[in-house]
């Protein structure tokens, strides 16, 4: 099931995808928002295959962030595909780490960074010059869960969705190298187009992670190349630490950023971000002056 969110006569509504078709069935008021579907267990979401509603065309609506209720920052994966990592050796403006990672390494994100597939990316130039694109597997949580073995991890997730960890390269050096700051500047992360729930997806290592800017392929290459897999990203994030339904996790980017690149390439106003995974959909953003500062 691909399930959507947007906006019907001033209210929040659920909505779910039917692909080739191209049309998306308005589900009941009673069922409620994405968020109610995922947060709301089995149950909940056997009610929604269940239910019927006005079916429209997909371009009659505009599709909005799958989910907008967060308990928490975005949990992020960093340098999850080894490619990625060794791009960017020599280039972390002496924050290098000594050795590869043995354990997956996580940072957070402010959940103000969401947007929605189609929305604007805020850019503004007085605050970072380095604003650079990410394309990545964002996955969400559906069954709370603490220290989740690594042969139960995908017992606990409920489907995923495309995302973009845009980021501003000078501020994330600025601050110690740590992520935080420079990857939670306000409306610069699409998340979508829907969500697609995790019985859809036949092989989870051979989804095709992609990123174009203007046009112009700049990342392309399969989830199998991950170094550390799905289940090993929960199980390990999980390791003390409960994991709740509705969380977001995302899963790294490959190789081809442009901070990496010779010469570098950032992104800068007007310019058409479009991020997609095989089986999961398509993001379409445009990087749009916004005053933040």
């Amino acid at each position: 099931m691909r399930l959507a969110s947007f906006t019907l006569d001033g209210a929040r509504r659920a909505g779910a995808v039917h692909l080739p078709e191209r049309t998306i069935t308005v589900l009941p008021p009673e069922i409620g928002t994405v968020d109610d579907i995922v947060r709301g267990g089995p149950e909940a979401l056997d009610a929604a295959r269940a239910a019927r509603g006005t079916s429209l065309p997909l371009s009659d609506v505009r599709l909005e962030a799958p989910l907008r209720r967060f308990r928490r920052d975005i949990l992020c994966t960093g340098w999850n595909y080894l490619d990625h990592f060794e791009e960017s050796r020599g280039k972390r403006g002496g924050q290098d780490p000594v050795s590869l990672p043995e354990h997956p390494t996580f940072f957070t994100k402010g959940p103000d960074t969401v947007i929605g597939p189609y929305d604007p990316i805020a850019y503004d130039p007085a605050l970072s010059t380095q604003w650079d694109y990410e394309a990545e597997i964002a996955l969400v949580i559906g069954r709370d869960g603490r220290s989740i073995p690594e042969e139960k991890a995908l017992d606990h997730v409920f489907g995923y969705l495309v995302a973009n960890d845009v980021s501003q390269r000078d501020l994330q050096r600025a601050h110690g190298g740590q992520w935080l700051k420079g990857k939670s500047i306000d409306a610069t992360m699409p998340l979508g187009p829907w969500l697609t729930t995790a019985d859809e997806i036949d092989d989870l290592a051979s989804l095709r992670v992609q990123c174009e800017v203007d046009g112009r392929l700049l990342q392309d290459a399969t989830s199998g190349r991950m170094a550390f897999p799905v289940p090993r990203l929960i199980a390990e994030l999980s390791h003390g630490m409960t994991l709740r339904a509705g969380d977001v996790v995302l899963t790294g980017t490959p190789s081809g950023i442009g901070g990496a690149r010779e010469p570098q390439v950032f992104l800068g106003d007007g310019a058409t971000v479009v991020t997609r995974v095989s089986g999961l959909g398509e993001l379409r953003n445009t990087v749009t002056r916004t005053r933040l500062t």
